[in-house]
């Protein structure tokens, strides 16, 4: 079966039906795209039970003449790594149509245009982890500006066209870098044997290293905005803020991971010498964004800049791991990647049901919640202890695989960044506190704990935070074996454990 194939088209035939739905049946439209991304997840779920955990060769390779007179091809494929992160994609989606069942209205186009968007969304979600074709990846890296600038222009709130501006502009300027290196290395594959896109042939060229240094840039800064890594983070903070919770949730728990995702395909695989070149200088870029984003979210007022402020932070342990070229910081920022889609879904998803009963995002005015909305309140306990990497929750074992992992290469960089731990602690705790458990903040008094479809959206979020906490097992059986394998083409291995000096 063209497994992949298969989940591009599903969407797709989900956003047709949506839009062939009457005008104004935007309950049918809701129920059409959350029967569309159930069905996607399951098929996904499916794909992934037959995976060969233990093949480090791309699987379910599918490969489609698409432009022969320029060596472009539709050519899919994943590894364990893109197989993780199509699996988070597709189990977030539904989970964000049900929790949002309501945040299409008041938007500036209909109901049934949101959930068009979302599907599309998906189906590129899905492309641009299983693409294999490096211009099939540009073209849909490129294409999911699309969705997401007029799901936050079309259906945010406050400043929101200016936000889906800046958002818009800061993507289409790394994008643009990635082309002219995408064009050079097409060019050179010219000159060396035939053109071609494909990652596989482009990963064996040869190139002078001032070459390798120029393209790695143009790749590296595309993905540093995307993911995003100080300095280029500046649009997150306003595109979260103004982003529907849902938006949020697919903006930083899914399309943020393209570019660490990218980092690794791309980066690491094409141009090994230049990664090992700027390694040095993108390990100082990650620490700092481990404190800076930790800072920034300790001085948050905002619920929903604290939470972006917390993934900045975040997405440098990520990145740290990544080219910390140890396999287990490789396997922890990997399994990183997967765990932050979750706590960050539930902060999300629980302040904006927060926010959407108090008519309010300052948090200051959340005072009392846990003797008011208990459920409510619980929840955002939960995921906040998430995102501070609590052990027994899932964060913790990925933090701690970066954190070891790097240490054994990068001593001085994993003792600084462990500072961010104890600053989590602060930007977690310290809100939690004055939401959750302070006095009642007068206007709570009547606020409403969750209902039964909110309990429901949010429900398989924290089993899965809980689950993965205690049991990481199988998730981290498929992704090891992956992880080992980027750093043995990188020609690393594993440092040797010390003796003891003996």
């Amino acid at each position: 079966m063209k497994w992949l194939s298969l989940l591009m088209l599903l969407p797709l035939a989900g956003a047709a039906i949506v839009s062939a739905l009457p005008k104004g049946n935007d309950k049918a439209a809701k129920q059409a795209a959350l029967g569309t991304t159930l069905v996607v997840m399951v098929a996904t779920i499916a794909m992934a039970v037959g995976f060969q955990r233990d093949n480090v060769d791309l699987q379910y390779v599918e490969s489609y003449a698409w432009i022969p007179s320029f060596g472009i091809n539709f050519a899919l494929g994943v590894d364990a790594i893109a197989l993780v992160l199509i699996l988070m994609s597709t189990i977030l989606a539904p989970i964000v149509v049900l929790a949002g069942w309501n945040e299409a209205h008041g938007g500036r186009w209909s109901v049934k245009t949101f959930y068009i968007l979302i599907l599309v969304l998906e189906t590129m979600m899905i492309g641009v982890f299983a693409a294999t074709d490096l211009f099939l990846f540009y073209v849909i890296f490129e294409a999911m500006l699309i969705p997401v600038y007029f799901l936050i222009g079309g259906y945010g709130s406050g400043e929101r066209s200016a936000a889906a501006v800046k958002f818009l502009l800061y993507s289409l300027f790394g994008g643009l870098l990635m082309l002219a290196a995408i064009i050079a290395l097409y060019v050179m594959s010219g000159a060396q044997g035939g053109h071609t896109f494909d990652i596989d042939k482009l990963s064996q060229l040869q190139m002078s290293s001032t070459t390798q240094n120029l393209l790695f840039l143009g790749f590296f800064i595309a993905f540093a905005i995307k993911a995003p890594v100080w300095p280029f983070h500046t649009w997150l903070p306003d595109a979260a803020n103004s982003a529907t919770p849902g938006t949020s949730v697919l903006l930083l728990g899914v399309l943020d991971k393209v570019g660490t995702f990218g980092m690794i395909r791309y980066c690491l695989t094409l141009f090994p010498d230049a990664s090992k070149t700027f390694t040095p200088l993108i390990m100082v870029l990650a620490v700092i964004s481990i404190l800076y984003g930790a800072f920034l979210a300790i001085g948050a007022k905002d619920i929903k800049r604290l939470i972006a402020y917390t993934s900045i932070s975040h997405f440098g342990f990520i990145t740290m791991g990544i080219f910390a070229m140890t396999s287990q910081a490789q396997s922890g920022a990997i399994l990183y990647m997967f765990n932050h889609g979750f706590s960050t879904a539930a902060l999300f998803l629980v302040a904006g049901w927060m926010i959407s009963r108090r008519g309010s995002s300052t948090i200051a005015d959340f005072g009392g919640l846990q003797r008011i909305t208990p459920i409510m309140a619980w929840s955002f306990f939960i995921a906040g202890l998430s995102s501070l990497a609590l052990p027994g929750l899932s964060s913790f074992v990925s933090e701690f695989l970066v954190l070891v992992g790097t240490f054994t290469r990068y001593p001085v960089h994993a003792i600084i960044a462990t500072f961010g731990i104890v600053l989590a602690a602060l930007y977690i705790l310290i809100p939690v506190q004055k939401a959750l458990h302070g006095p009642t903040t007068p206007g709570n008094e009547s606020l409403k704990d969750l209902n039964l479809r909110e309990k429901l959206a949010i429900a398989p979020v924290i089993a899965i935070i809980v689950a993965l906490g205690f049991y990481p097992s199988p998730l981290l059986k498929v992704i090891n074996p992956a992880a080992t394998h980027v750093i043995s083409q990188m020609g690393f291995t594993d440092p040797a454990p010390s003796n003891g000096g003996k």
